[in-house]
């Protein structure tokens, strides 16, 4: 893991995104604090199309008997919510 400056990390871009790009996590400080961290971007795999483990999610229902994600959804779950539930302080 390297450690950077903001100032350090705006002049060296390229730089830094090759180092992240190799698999380094890059953490970028301003005043002598963490900041920010520059990970590697997760690379899709055959299990995990666009970031998400979709086996993984099969697996987890499947060990807890779970048959269908949504089982019912209700017809107006899209409607707006009555002026008055908005309005209504918290519990």
């Amino acid at each position: 893991m390297t450690t950077i400056t903001l100032e350090d990390a705006q002049s060296r871009l390229p730089e830094i995104a090759r180092a992240v790009e190799s698999g380094e996590t890059v953490v970028v400080t301003r005043d002598g604090e963490p900041t920010l961290d520059l990970v590697p971007h997760p690379k899709p795999t055959p299990t995990r199309k666009g970031g998400i483990d979709w086996e993984g999610g099969r697996r987890f229902m499947e060990e807890r008997g779970i048959k269908e994600f949504f089982t019912y959804v209700a017809e107006d779950f899209d409607d707006p919510l009555p002026e008055d539930f908005l309005l209504r302080p918290l519990p």
